[in-house]
């Protein structure tokens, strides 16, 4: 899946080579090629504007600018990427126009390919490291109980070669091998999980950085947003309507935008303000273009961004009208009356004043405001540049990029969870601050690329703290407002689809490309690759990792408590008994059958009877913490008591080789049982409880195999004392934390 997904299909693009025209694929540009491109088109390559005729590229994928951008041949002196507006850049869209130009890099010298080589490598994960930790602490514990029992053989005057032996295995024993694999195979569990709800992984480490998450960097146009433009609001300057609901009063507002547009099917449409009027009267119930038997076009003028204006000229009934939607600025200036449902009134100063205060209005919730006019003419032949004039205005409709329904649900999801969120854009800061209030971030403060740069890192990350929406950023400084982050001890999740957002997906601790659309620097940045571009599946990205952790607090504490159990039993079996209650196959025998499939099935399933509410409170903290230590010591503390309990029941009642058999059983009863307590129904944790028990059961009490191992067959009551006590320890580890709760057990560092 994740090799269909970086399939690059472009279509070939035209080419002059020595003053002929052919069409060529992509990959076979180079530099000084003369491309010619046109509306609805890819650029191919990094180029440099020739000529061009009303030329408006959208650069979202690389500047994060929603909005289309004007281009021209007149050459430009900055180094702020999305202010350069005599070039053309890989991956970016021909919203309108036409033009010639040069290619000046291809391949890995493109600005998104050099994006996305920013970071360099991300940095390591942290599981791996708590978990040595954890062994590093065990060690020298093993290391001590192995001489211990070999010192008291010793000073009982066993052989050495037993006392030492006995020793070194249980040294060797008491270290909690399956560690290193608890949590690779927590990782991958939780991998093919996401797999089945549109999340593909493409580094299972990055699984257990979910779980830690204290930040999520989330790029705005199509993450937070649905990444198209949209009609927001239809306004006559007196009554407003908004988000799907339009008056009568208002529908002839509409109706003239929308015969102000180009036709064709609104998915067609190559400027993104004509779709979004478009499909936005469609969706009202207003019949499209062709399908408006009230209108008859005869000539167009189509939008220029050096007019600022489209219009048609065309007839209502008998009556030639012309139609204009455009700039405010300009289609404003040509108006000579304003129409409000059946009336109209001239265009005076108050007139003006108030579709004014409407347009900052508008533009102030980070909207973009077209103007729509006409007027009566005499006849209807051509759209000459006196048409132009002697307007009515109809009214203002704002276009926006849509907030996704489930995005604010979503930063207050994890804003539950202890997660903060930060919008990043390029677009204007006060785009960004409307869009931030509709999804919730307007509690803290906005801030642009401009302000970063006047910061050096500690001031940087200083006030990120109180941020929560950028602005106006380029790929440095997304890079920038990540290392700030991770520099002041948070681990940060970076979300985006765009090239420009490829950098900061490498270096943050989590790289997220969203949508199966994202471009290729993004989806090879990432770790994960959210493909149905929901930001509620990103979340549910976050409960697995923080569900996760908790698999591996289980895991681990049964591998650890189980060899603690073990020292415990030992050591103080040989410190009354004189030798070890158990030989050293028996011990081999025991971590066989509990620290390996028991365990990872343990850390392979997802946490039962638990909703994810309760998940997104588990963390490196609340899993791998003081809850971790506590259980461990639990979990020690029944599997020893219960081993030398029967132990001591076999001892009174029988022989020593039926007493070590009792207790073998005991030690692995015990820790299976707390196996498939913690792993709840789930069929694998039961399935390998079941299956290591069958095993136990099968060396136990068949003869000359129970010799092998020093063991004797047990008979019912042998078997039912064993089994007894492995339910009184497996009791205890369940019931001890309901029952007492607020219980403190000496932890591993007490006991270290």
């Amino acid at each position: 899946a994740t090799a269909n997904l970086r399939r690059v299909r472009r279509k070939d693009v035209q080419v002059v080579r020595d003053g002929v025209g052919q069409r060529v694929a992509p990959r076979a540009l180079v530099q000084g090629d003369v491309v010619v491109l046109a509306a609805g088109e890819v650029v191919p390559a990094d180029c440099r504007v020739l000529s061009a005729d009303g030329l408006e590229v959208d650069e979202s994928s690389l500047t994060g600018e929603s909005l289309p951008v004007e281009k021209a041949a007149d050459p430009v002196d900055t180094a702020v990427l999305a202010e350069r507006c005599s070039m053309l850049y890989e991956g970016s869209w021909v919203s309108s126009g036409e033009v010639t130009a040069v290619v000046v890099a291809t391949g890995d010298q493109t600005e998104s390919a050099v994006g996305a080589a920013l970071a360099g490598e991300p940095p390591a994960g942290g599981v791996e490291l708590r978990l040595q930790e954890l062994t590093r602490r065990m060690i020298p514990l093993s290391l001590l109980a192995g001489a211990g029992v070999a010192g008291m053989g010793m000073l009982r005057g066993r052989p050495v070669g037993e006392t030492v032996g006995a020793g070194v295995s249980l040294a060797v024993a008491a270290v909690p091998e399956g560690l290193p694999f608890v949590a690779t195979v927590a990782q991958l569990g939780a991998s093919r999980r996401l797999a089945r709800r549109s999340v593909l992984v493409r580094n299972p480490r990055a699984i257990e950085a979910l779980g830690r998450v204290d930040v999520i960097c989330a790029d705005k146009t199509g993450t937070l947003t649905e990444g198209r433009l949209d009609l927001r609001v239809v306004t006559d300057g007196v009554i407003e309507a908004a988000d799907g609901d339009l008056p009568d009063e208002l529908e002839s507002v509409l109706v003239a935008a929308m015969r102000a547009t180009p036709p064709g099917d609104p998915s067609d449409l190559a400027h993104p303000t004509d779709r979004a009027v478009a499909r936005g009267g469609s969706d009202l119930g207003l019949p499209l273009y062709e399908a408006d038997e009230a209108w008859t076009t005869f000539d167009i003028s189509p939008f220029d961004p050096r007019r600022g204006y489209h219009a048609a000229l065309g007839t209502v009934g008998e009556q030639p009208m012309v139609v204009v939607k455009g700039a405010p600025e300009v289609v404003l200036d040509r108006c000579v009356s304003v129409r409000r449902g059946k009336r109209t009134f001239d265009f005076d100063t108050a007139e003006r004043d108030r579709i004014d205060a409407a347009v900052t209005r508008l533009t102030g919730r980070g909207l973009r405001v077209l103007a729509v006019a006409d007027r009566e003419v005499r006849s209807a032949r051509t759209l000459g540049p006196n048409a132009i004039d002697q307007l009515r205005l109809r009214g203002l409709v704002g276009i926006a990029d849509r907030p996704r329904e489930e995005a604010g649900r979503a930063i207050d999801m994890l804003a539950d969870a202890g997660i903060a969120t930060i919008m990043i854009t390029g677009d204007h800061p006060a785009t960004a601050a409307g869009i931030g209030n509709e999804l919730g971030l307007d509690g803290a403060d906005v801030m642009t690329g401009a302000e970063i740069d006047d910061l050096d890192d500690d001031d940087l990350a200083a006030r990120l703290r109180q941020v929560a929406v950028v602005a106006r950023v380029t790929p440095v400084h997304k890079v920038r407002i990540v290392q700030a982050l991770q520099r002041a001890g948070l681990t940060v999740a970076m979300t985006g689809d765009g090239a420009n957002d490829a950098p900061a997906i490498r270096l943050a601790d989590v790289g997220i490309a969203v949508g199966s659309a994202s471009t290729q620097a993004a989806q090879t940045a990432a770790d994960l690759v959210v493909v149905d571009a929901n930001i509620e599946t990103i979340v549910d990205a976050v409960v697995e990792g923080r569900g996760m952790w908790a698999s591996v607090r289980d895991a681990v504490s049964l591998l650890t408590g189980g060899n603690l159990g073990e020292i415990g039993f030992t050591v103080l079996g040989t410190a009354f008994g004189g030798a070890p209650p158990v030989n050293t196959r028996q011990l081999l025998l025991v971590n066989l059958l509990t620290d390996a499939v028991p365990a990872m099935a343990i850390a392979l399933r997802p946490p039962p009877d638990v909703t994810p509410e309760q998940l997104l409170a588990e963390g490196p903290e609340a899993s791998l913490g003081e809850q971790l230590d506590q259980a461990i010591m639990l979990r020690a503390i029944t599997t020893g008591s219960a081993a030398s309990a029967s132990y001591l029941a076999g001892r009174v009642t029988g022989t020593l080789p039926r007493a070590r058999t009792m207790a073998l059983v005991t030690l692995v009863g015990t820790q299976l049982g707390q196996t498939v307590a913690a792993g709840g129904r789930d069929p694998l944790v039961v399935g390998a409880g079941v299956g290591s028990a069958a095993a136990l059961a099968f060396v136990v009490q068949t003869p000359g195999l129970s010799q092998l191992f020093g063991c004797q067959p047990l008979g019912p009551i042998g078997l039912a004392t064993a089994a007894w006590w492995a339910g009184i320890g497996t009791a205890g580890a369940v019931l001890v934390p309901r029952v007492a709760p607020d219980l403190r057990i000496p932890t591993l560092d007490d006991v270290t």
